[in-house]
């Protein structure tokens, strides 16, 4: 199905004019946010490189996703991403090189820092994907200059621990409020774990790694928790996106879903989604990063209140919506559980409800849910048993 998803993505892509700056010369000089970009292709010899906007002094916003879900628009978000330009150099995974130490240090630097950056040729195009944030024209490198550089206090500690695991270091970090988006460039870079076993990992593959890392943290102890007692719906709206969260009163079980409505005539409404049961995931999501991003989100939200639950996320992308990267989903389910949850006493309550605050009937999510089916035959049995008691 993941492929199947991606296929859609890729048509949807090729709709959306995407108007990237034009770069003047070969050279640019500006204030990384700081933000660098690990490539996969031809793993494990890729292209890495920073991505610089041709603009100085504080950029951080521009990747910063914890900052924009209510505060930025979808356009505001495409515009400064698109301005960021992409230095490339071909690079062994395992190597030390000196572009490798300069990609540290920008992962680690606590605010924007200047680069200078020559260019072989003039900085062309622009990079859109499901997985990661939209990015602008890019070239190889042919030099680069980067202002030293001050680490944020917590990474710096765990760069400098060879003998902390990766894994260890991003829960420290998550636990000392570094955000999600840093600790993650970081861990793209090498910046974590033994010494001997430090080594790049492509963007993509970072991204979901530390959701993965975290959200296994989490629900390690979320699942000694107490269920909740109740039936909660929890909502938000942004970016072309409606998510809605059901969390049921079992042990912890989930399942996340997406709908893709049409963009153009001639289209047809896609649905993609996985699940998990108790004892977790087996093998690589269906549906991508997206479903490590929206777990990661429950498990916080649920870590914090020490309680469990099983948890349905429906996702409905309308017409106009643009790919921008699983933060997506990770900072609106962040949002949608920050807000005040409706509550049920049941569970056909509260589908009626979820019914009538999104725009696909609740009967095709039914249908095409695993978890909900299993719900509801589960309750049609439960009241089958006690309509034989009563007889």
């Amino acid at each position: 199905m993941f492929k199947g998803k991606l296929r859609y993505l890729e048509r949807l892509y090729s709709r959306f004019p995407m108007r990237t700056i034009t770069v003047p010369s070969e050279r640019i000089e500006g204030s990384s946010p700081p933000s660098v970009f690990i490539g996969r292709e031809g793993y494990p010899r890729v292209h890495v490189g920073p991505l610089i906007p041709p603009v100085q002094g504080d950029t951080a916003i521009m990747d910063a996703p914890e900052q924009w879900i209510g505060n930025k628009s979808q356009s505001d978000i495409i515009d400064f991403r698109l301005t960021l330009i992409r230095g490339k150099e071909p690079v062994n995974v395992k190597d030390r090189t000196k572009m490798v130490s300069l990609l540290q240090e920008i992962s680690l630097s606590k605010s924007s820092i200047d680069i200078d950056a020559e260019f072989k040729k003039k900085p062309r195009g622009h990079f859109v994907h499901e997985e990661m944030q939209p990015f602008g024209p890019s070239a190889p490198l042919k030099g680069m200059r980067v202002d030293a550089a001050k680490f944020e206090p917590h990474m710096e500690r765990a760069f400098y621990d060879t003998d902390l695991l990766s894994r260890d270091a991003v829960i420290t970090l998550y636990e000392k409020d570094v955000a999600f988006s840093s600790m993650q460039k970081a861990f793209s870079t090498g910046a974590f774990g033994l010494e001997r076993n430090r080594k790049l990992v492509p963007t993509r593959w970072s991204i979901t790694a530390v959701d993965d890392m975290l959200g296994l943290h989490l629900l390690d102890s979320v699942k000694q928790n107490p269920t909740i007692d109740e039936y909660r719906v929890y909502e938000t709206e942004h970016l072309q996106n409606k998510f809605v969260v059901l969390l049921v009163p079992t042990h912890w079980q989930y399942e996340t879903m997406e709908a893709f409505f049409p963009q153009i005539i001639g289209d047809r409404l896609e649905i993609f989604g996985d699940w998990e049961g108790n004892d977790g995931k087996k093998g690589y999501a269906q549906i991508g990063g997206c479903y490590y991003s929206a777990r990661f989100a429950i498990a916080e939200r649920l870590s914090e209140e020490r309680k469990q639950a099983g948890a349905i996320v429906f996702r409905e992308c309308y017409t106009g919506y643009v790919p921008l990267g699983v933060w997506n989903v990770r900072e609106n389910m962040r949002d949608a559980l920050k807000q005040k949850p409706a509550a049920f006493d049941s569970m056909p309550s509260a589908l009626a409800h979820i019914n009538s605050r999104m725009r696909i009937g609740v009967n095709t999510w039914i249908r095409r849910s695993t978890m909900l089916r299993g719900l509801l035959a589960q309750r049609k049995m439960s009241d089958f048993a006690k309509a034989s008691r009563i007889s």
